[in-house]
């Protein structure tokens, strides 16, 4: 397996490099954002995952080590393979990345080609656990009368988070749903 990488970029394609080591050149998909900052001639280093399949046999570069440990977190997901894991890292930075993993944001990686809201889910559910607590995870898309009474909240300002846990302080409360955004409110009141 070919874990590392040193050497000077021959040529800059779309979504790879090719990196040429030791009179040798590799070709190496890396990040789009990566490839923006690297033009042909400059030396470069990469940490690589290697992918062997019974067609091919392709490296897959990253600038550190880090960002290469979460694109193989990525690939421990069924149904994500490295190709879709590698267009993962082009809809931002991996911190941002990350931090929508641990926040549950299903709507951040609606960008991502081929990926789609359920595996979205899914990879969010897999992943999290290795990088924050579970505990906060809802992907649950709110309908009916729970979800008027938290897009009413929203409307008042307050965050989709701060909204589902005033609903919760009301879910065994009988009235209507005007009934259940006044007690919610009241939720916020007592928590001031």
């Amino acid at each position: 397996m070919i874990a590392y990488l040193e050497g000077l970029v021959k040529f800059k394609g779309i979504s790879y490099l090719i990196l040429q080591t030791c009179g040798v050149g590799y070709k190496v998909f890396t990040p789009i954002n990566l490839i923006a900052k690297i033009n042909a001639g400059d030396k470069i280093s990469l940490y690589t995952y290697t992918h062997v399949r019974d067609d091919a046999l392709d490296l897959y570069g990253f600038a550190d080590q880090e960002n290469l440990t979460l694109f193989e977190l990525f690939l421990t997901v069924s149904g994500i393979g490295p190709k879709l894991a590698l267009s993962i890292f082009s809809i931002n930075k991996p911190d941002k990345i990350k931090e929508a993993i641990i926040k549950g944001d299903v709507d951040f990686f609606t960008g991502v080609p081929r990926l789609g809201k359920k595996n979205a889910q899914k990879l969010i559910i897999e992943i999290r656990p290795k990088l924050g607590s579970l505990s906060e995870l809802d992907l649950t898309g709110e309908s009916g009368e729970t979800g008027e009474i938290i897009e009413a909240l929203k409307s008042f300002g307050f965050s989709t988070k701060e909204a589902k846990e005033a609903v919760k302080s009301t879910k065994d409360s009988q009235g209507s749903t005007s009934d259940k955004i006044k007690l919610a409110l009241k939720y916020f009141a007592k928590k001031n």
